[in-house]
């Protein structure tokens, strides 16, 4: 077993995935730093500026399948190089706002079309060019989320202070423009279109469910193993995303200073990239399976002990085993379908886990919103996250190995 060129541009195409996903979710998260200024100079309210936050995330999401179907289709350079446009062009327009309507064609349409495409062909593509280390893989390209949302927000807020937010906009929206269309150039369908081979090796692997074939959206559909993956990515980031919304007020509500309380996330943050990368590499020695499992027990002993944190250190700890959990989640569902389903019909098909995942993020932040106003606790919304959590585990132990699922398939 040979490589095939001393180097391999499969590398290549993870750098560029990685900037894709620093860049691109590093932006969204960044809203946060332009939320207040934004408030004082038009005193709306912030359910509606919120509003407009989220409902970016939806569309992203809706049309998160599109995406993954065109990009099987058509290969991840025209449509990245469209999206990031796209991407870039919102941020320019947003920076022009005066109206709500505005707002939310510019942010929550136009940025949301953009930011549909930062996970889907970041991850199909490297689905495609990676088999053997594609746990590995996916784990370094997913770390490039962790590095941006460090990052971007930190521009962000340098470049407020000396330009205003709307120049800030300005500035940041031509320079992913610009960076997201030039790096969109690199990436390429598939190893075959350039003459090369998953992993740079001459070798047939396995990884391509249903006995080693190919199989179809359809025949993927009709199979309910897809849809324990499904509702199990839903009830993941209804856990996910709530928890990074909620920690923080509720730190602060449990008398942890609100410096303090912010350093949480910082924490998190860190702890999702080592999360990323570790379980990235368990993914290639143990299997998507295992590896889901066990960041699904992680995330039930962290919300758990999320209900006894009072003092600064329990929430550190919360903080890095949850954060653990968080990254390791968000880098196996991409690897998990296609060690199940096979690549041909990939992108769809995570677009279509990316959809169910970006409608449980979506409802969780309101929900734990929602029981805090009537009860002036998060304690009932924590517990129901622990128990929604449990359930996804119960979807994942109760996925056939892979191995077991071929036979059935093949029979």
């Amino acid at each position: 077993m040979k490589s095939k060129t001393s180097f391999f541009y499969g590398y290549s195409i993870i750098a560029a995935c990685a900037g894709i996903q620093a860049v691109g979710i590093g932006t969204y998260v960044a809203f946060g730093v332009f939320f207040k200024p934004i408030l004082a100079e038009f005193s709306w309210s912030r359910t509606m500026l919120a509003g407009a936050h989220s409902l970016a995330f939806l569309v992203s999401g809706s049309l998160g399948i599109m995406v993954g179907r065109l990009t099987d289709r058509f290969g991840p350079r025209i449509l990245m190089s469209v999206a990031g446009f796209i991407f870039g062009a919102s941020l320019l327009l947003l920076s022009t706002i005066r109206t709500p309507w505005q707002l939310y064609l510019f942010y929550s349409l136009f940025f949301g079309i953009g930011l549909s495409a930062v996970d889907v062909i970041p991850l199909n593509t490297t689905a495609r060019w990676f088999i053997r280390r594609r746990g590995m893989m996916t784990g370094i390209v997913k770390m490039g989320t962790g590095f941006g949302q460090m990052l971007l927000p930190f521009i962000a807020t340098l470049l407020i202070a000396g330009l205003g937010w709307r120049r800030a906009y300005t500035v940041i929206g031509g320079m992913t423009m610009v960076f997201l269309v030039l790096i969109a150039q690199i990436l390429r369908h598939d190893p075959y279109q350039m003459g090369l081979f998953p992993d740079n090796l001459r070798t047939e692997t396995s990884g391509n469910g249903f006995g080693g074939k190919e199989a179809s959206f359809w025949q993927v559909t009709r199979d309910g193993n897809f849809w324990k993956i499904f509702i199990a990515n839903l009830s993941a980031c209804f856990c996910l995303m709530s928890i990074m919304a909620h920690i923080v007020p509720h730190a602060m509500d449990k008398g942890i200073l609100s410096k303090s309380a912010a350093t949480i996330l910082s924490t998190i943050g860190g702890a999702s990239m080592m999360g990323r990368f570790f379980i990235g590499s368990a993914i290639d020695r143990t299997g998507t399976r295992r590896s889901m499992i066990l960041c699904f027990v992680l995330l039930i002993l962290a919300l758990l002990w999320l209900q006894a944190s009072k003092k600064l250190w329990m929430f550190y700890l919360f903080a890095v085993v949850y954060g653990f959990a968080h990254g390791g989640i968000f880098t196996v569902i991409s690897p998990i379908i296609a060690e199940y389903f096979g690549i041909r019909s990939h992108g769809l098909l995570f677009g279509v886990a990316a959809f169910a995942g970006t409608v449980g993020g979506f409802i969780g932040p309101i929900f734990a919103g929602y029981i805090f106003d009537i009860t002036e606790s998060y304690r009932i919304a924590f517990w129901g996250y622990a128990i929604v959590a449990t359930i996804g585990l119960g979807l994942i132990y109760f996925l056939p190995p892979p191995g077991q699922m071929i036979i059935r398939n093949q029979q």
